[in-house]
């Protein structure tokens, strides 16, 4: 497996190995906010949270984290998805984060640990970040990461509701990784 479960720690969240003992956690975090009504993403009910937790768990092409909280509550979930071991590549993507723990350092943090483990510990020559076309919060937040903009990919999915997701698809490579990590870094710093 590649690459392999870490835990990932940082002033504002802590990224763990995903498990069945976030379930409750997670259940409480996917409430807030309602969130799996958002038609255009892909979270879990709260009912439906301990599935997901198992497919996720099942899928050797993921590596998946619990996001927690300075206080150690599960309070969303992130992953490494579509892992490319041969060509050093990982997508970072299927993350959700509560309703009230977003806009805040956390997602930020996140990000600039799981991108500074797959530039500096992994190797990897590029990370992707995939998302709804029409899903602009999202778009921006990858945006704010540094990642360039590589294209869509037209009726790449069929949703849960039927409609058709084309997917919008960013990376950041290896060579732009120091400039990425040090704009990370002011964001961060700057919002503390």
């Amino acid at each position: 497996m590649w690459p392999t479960p870490v835990v990932l720690s940082g002033a504002h969240a802590t990224l763990v190995p995903l498990s069945a003992d976030h379930a409750a956690d997670l259940a409480e975090a996917s409430a807030d906010g309602n969130l799996q009504q958002l038609w255009y993403t892909t979270i879990p009910a709260p009912d439906e949270v301990p599935a997901e937790i198992t497919r996720r768990l099942s899928l050797s092409n993921m590596c998946p984290f619990a996001i927690l909280d300075p206080t150690g509550k599960a309070v969303g979930m992130t992953t490494y998805m579509n892992t490319d071991a041969a060509n050093r590549r990982v997508e970072i993507g299927s993350t959700w984060l509560r309703s009230s723990a977003q806009r805040g350092p956390i997602n930020t943090e996140c990000k600039l640990m799981l991108l500074r483990h797959a530039f500096e510990a992994l190797d990897c020559i590029a990370v992707e970040f995939r998302t709804h076309f029409m899903n602009r919060q999202s778009r921006r937040a990858i945006e704010r990461l540094g990642a360039k903009f590589d294209g869509v990919l037209r009726n790449h999915m069929i949703m849960a509701n039927g409609s058709l997701r084309d997917t919008a698809i960013y990376s950041i490579c290896q060579h732009e990784w120091p400039a990425a990590r040090a704009g990370l870094e002011l964001k961060l710093s700057q919002s503390t």
